[in-house]
């Protein structure tokens, strides 16, 4: 665990840095282990035919595949998110083809997203990236906002956070407009949802 930084900007840099450190030390048929099925404990709060709000993950952030599979099969829309530019706000769009994801192209911020064409639709329940989190279910994201904005104007919507164990943090620099989570998932334990 890393102790707290003075800005968020000096403890993402360094939180970013374990988290590279970490996922590079995990050889690759452990990885391939780790985020392949939803533990069970979290099942009972998606509803039959909940639409799932997933990201695609960028080589260090927790994986997201098969979930997007599983979801998938077990008969959930699936949706990832949207930005028309870099000035857009973050909208979600249906992602079809998690097996093959011949439905992705790029997007702005280097990002892999469902392309304009795909439906726009509102998750019922969104599996969130972050760069940290605490036990209180506070989240430090990416530093532009998006997730909070998006969290904010769907209240009703259950956000659970995917991290590797090295993101928890004892303290994390909160400010009003934070949005926290229900729940956070680890390779090795599950936080929330008491």
């Amino acid at each position: 665990m890393l102790e707290t930084a003075i800005t968020k900007s000096d403890l993402r840099k360094a939180l970013r840095k374990a988290r590279r450190e970490h996922v590079a030390a995990q050889p690759d048929m452990v990885r391939a282990l780790l985020f392949n099925v939803p533990p069970r404990p979290i099942l009972p709060i998606i509803e039959a035919g909940a639409t799932i709000g997933l990201y695609h993950a960028t080589e260090f952030e927790a994986p997201t595949n098969a979930y997007a599979r599983f979801f998938q099969e077990a008969g959930h829309k699936i949706a990832l998110p949207f930005f028309a530019s870099e000035t857009a706000a973050m909208e979600f769009r249906e992602h079809t083809d998690p097996f093959a994801e011949n439905d992705l192209e790029a997007g702005p911020f280097g990002l892999v997203q469902p392309g304009s064409d795909a439906n726009l639709i509102s998750p019922d329940v969104v599996f969130v990236p972050l760069v940290s989190f605490t036990q209180r279910m506070e989240r430090l994201g990416q530093g532009g906002g998006h997730y909070d904005r998006w969290l904010a104007a769907h209240p009703d919507a259950k956000a659970i956070g995917l991290a590797w164990d090295v993101q928890l943090c004892d303290e994390l620099p909160i400010e009003p407009h934070d949005r926290t989570l229900d729940a956070v998932i680890t390779p090795t334990r599950m936080y929330g949802l008491d």
